[in-house]
């Protein structure tokens, strides 16, 4: 089982940047798949990004490719979205998630809290 804690949230203006993390407990964070969500206030969660084991792959949903980055560092069980370009339809609150299924993950067994994004116009 794994835990997991996001950071970095707050308000930022359009077009600024924020980078959100996403620490997980355990010595076995490298054999797990990890994703960020997002779902924003009368709206259904969705996916915003994922990366594999080693990190070696990655993919993203189209509203955010060119403007979010996933990356992970598993010396220090984090996972890393780079937001650049930030617009006012990104503000939510942005979840990370871990699985051990196969890639793509489609079902994470494991959630964060969340951490909000708030970008102002």
């Amino acid at each position: 089982q794994v835990q997991l804690v996001e950071s970095g949230g707050g308000l930022v203006q359009a077009g600024g940047s924020l980078r959100l993390s996403c620490a997980a407990s355990g010595r076995t964070f490298r054999y797990y798949i990890i994703g960020w969500f997002r779902q924003a206030p009368g709206k259904e969660r969705e996916f915003v990004a994922a990366i594999s084991r080693s990190g070696i792959s990655t993919t993203y949903a189209d509203p955010v490719k060119g403007r979010f980055t996933i990356s992970r560092d598993n010396a220090k069980n984090t996972v890393y979205l780079q937001m650049n370009s930030l617009k006012p339809a990104d503000t939510a609150v942005y979840y990370c998630a871990a699985d051990q299924k196969s890639w793509p993950v489609v079902d994470y067994d494991y959630w964060g809290q969340g951490t909000q994004l708030t970008v102002s116009s």
